[in-house]
């Protein structure tokens, strides 16, 4: 495989790296590649409403008698500063 146009920084960043890890400037860009499709492969990860669904959806979970937003307090609130 022959990768053309590949930008000076990179080249030395791909280098630099290849070094760090003892090998050669081909086998370091295969693992970089072996590494991201692996990744790719791999499910998924769940997000956090993922998660609370499969933790407390309704098959989990109880049932609550909720009033509807927006609705008035049934008792007067209080005044406060008022003696």
């Amino acid at each position: 495989m022959l990768i053309r146009n590949l930008d000076k920084a990179l080249h030395s960043r791909l280098k630099a790296r290849a070094a760090e890890h003892r090998r050669s400037l081909e086998e370091e860009a295969r693992e970089l590649l072996r590494t991201a499709l692996a990744r790719q492969e791999t499910k998924p990860r769940e997000n956090v409403v993922d998660i609370a669904c499969r933790l407390f959806g309704p098959e989990h979970g109880v049932e609550l008698d909720l009033r509807p937003r927006g609705r008035a307090p049934e008792s007067p609130l209080p005044k406060f500063g008022e003696r």
